[in-house]
């Protein structure tokens, strides 16, 4: 399977391939509509001439957050975003010698994946449990107890990312979001 979520190819490719890349979509996903946050990665590839943990981790922060300030800016709040993709570097270089994926090839239990993913920068614990949810729906990373790790995002109601296979998937989940705030409810519920 693939991550289909901005309707645009290349961006979509860069998701499905790239894991810093879908690490940084999502820690990008909040308060900005989801196809914007999932393209920023791709658009600051552009700008950085690539995407590796250890070159962003290098730089200087007020350079990275220049680079997030470029027109059109990469997050509604380019400045407190950039912060957080340095730290989410950093921590990667520290911790998974700057490999990505690590945070979920060596996971081997889904309490260990959500660990790990709740231990990166700006990763709380519900989008973790949306991330671990990804993982498996759309990657196929589904250690053992997984579906506990990820709460209800593991089921079979679109309630985010981690459901969207389509554009009509996009839409449903948006929907589906739509209907629960009017009825004072969550994703979680």
């Amino acid at each position: 399977m693939a991550i289909v979520v901005t309707g645009e190819p290349m961006v979509d490719e860069l998701l499905s391939t790239d894991p810093l890349a879908l690490l940084i979509g999502m820690l990008l996903d909040q308060q900005v509509p989801m196809e914007w946050a999932f393209k920023g990665p791709y658009r600051l590839r552009e700008r950085l001439g690539g995407l590796d943990a250890a070159a962003i981790a290098g730089m200087d922060a007020a350079e990275l957050e220049a680079v997030f300030r470029q027109k059109p800016a990469l997050h509604r709040y380019p400045g407190a975003m950039a912060k957080r993709v340095h730290a989410l570097c950093e921590h990667l270089v520290k911790h998974q010698e700057g490999e990505a994926a690590r945070v979920w090839t060596d996971a081997r239990t889904g309490e260990e994946l959500l660990a790990r993913v709740e231990a990166l920068p700006g990763y709380g614990q519900q989008k973790a449990r949306i991330f671990v949810a990804l993982l498996a729906k759309r990657l196929g990373v589904r250690p053992p107890g997984w579906e506990k790790a990820a709460g209800p995002f593991s089921d079979a109601t679109p309630r985010s990312v981690a459901d969207i296979d389509s554009p009509e998937a996009l839409q449903f989940v948006r929907e589906w979001k739509r209907a629960q705030k009017a009825k004072g409810r969550n994703k979680t519920d």
